[in-house]
């Protein structure tokens, strides 16, 4: 299989990661008239697809051990089950995150419920694999933190915070940040754990393919919860998927494959670096999303000096927080 050959590469597959988090939900800010919960499942076909795809192909070089099948066939099922646990947590909390996107806008809601995800996932992800300067990375997390709660304050000192959908916003930024933070260990255990007989770890790539086939069975509980439940608007049936325009049936594939090929870049890069600062990393997406709430989608237009003030300390203090974070690989 591929893996990064110096620091350099892991480092740039780590940013090319997190432009990729940070990107995908502008396919769903593309579609029109169609609600999230369809969005969602072309999203979820999506990434499982590309996972497949990129596992047949980087991650079967070399036809060694390492290979996807070769490694498929050794791995514990504990790993595997550990990995389709992750990706259920993770499918529920995305699902969340779109739902305060919808209600907030990306340039909020992304920041803050990855901010938080950022500090669950890698206090978490160090415990499993202690590799990385301890007090950089609790900088690191301090800084996120910081940038959290300064994003958080920009919302509030937006003329539509002052709606009734404030409170349920908040909700969801907390419930999605929590649950999308305890994703990632599950796939570093997958990825780290021998079993004592026929129990091999998952490469990154297998990881990815269990992690995402994990999201997209869960769509089945999830999804269709949300259709009959709805955080935003009347319940929706699947005949509405079926029937669904051409292009949010595209961006949603689209949306998945960008996120699923950062996912892989990201725990590839981090068989080099460790995947508590690789996910770290990774999860300065939020810098990224930001930048396309506020240039591309004008969330903050009309907004007063305060609330841009808040918005640029934001993006000072994620800065740090990844600049300490990827010191502590030094």
């Amino acid at each position: 299989m591929f893996t990064p050959p110096s620091l350099t590469i892991a480092l740039l597959m780590m940013i090319t990661s997190a432009v990729c988090w940070g990107s995908w939900a502008n396919t769903y800010k593309g579609v029109k008239n169609y609600r999230f919960e369809l969005f969602y499942w072309d999203y979820a076909i999506g990434i499982f697809l590309i996972s497949l795809v990129l596992a047949f192909t980087m991650g079967s070089s070399g036809h060694d051990e390492s290979s996807f099948v070769a490694n498929v066939q050794a791995a514990g099922v504990s790993n595997m089950v550990s990995a389709m646990v992750g990706g259920a947590i993770f499918n529920l909390a995305n699902l969340l995150l779109v739902a305060a996107i919808d209600l907030a806008g990306l340039a909020v809601a992304f920041p803050v419920a990855i901010g938080i995800a950022l500090v669950v996932g890698v206090v978490l992800n160090y415990i499993l694999q202690p590799q990385g300067n301890a007090l950089l990375l609790a900088g690191g997390v301090a800084c996120a933190l910081i940038a959290v709660i300064l994003d958080g304050k920009a919302y509030g000192n937006l003329k539509r915070a002052a709606s009734g959908t404030s409170r349920k916003s908040i909700i969801l930024w907390l419930v999605s940040g929590t649950l999308m933070g305890l994703w990632s260990p599950f796939t570093t255990y997958a990825m780290t754990h021998h079993g004592m007989t026929r129990g091999n770890p998952l490469t990154p790539y297998s990881g990815v393919v269990f992690l995402t086939l994990g999201a997209l069975l869960s769509c089945f509980v999830w999804n269709l919860y949300f259709m009959k439940h709805p955080i935003v608007g009347e319940p929706v049936s699947l005949s509405g998927f079926f029937g669904g325009p051409a292009s949010g049936h595209l961006l949603g594939l689209l949306g998945g494959v960008i996120w699923g090929a950062g996912t892989v870049l990201n725990l590839t890069a981090g068989k080099l670096t460790g995947q508590a600062i690789s996910y770290a990393i990774g999860q300065s997406a939020p810098m990224v999303a930001a930048l396309w709430g506020v240039l591309a989608w004008k969330e903050f237009a009309g907004s007063g000096s305060r609330a841009k003030l808040y918005l640029v300390l934001m993006f000072v203090f994620y800065g740090l927080a990844i600049l300490l974070v990827a010191r502590a690989n030094g």
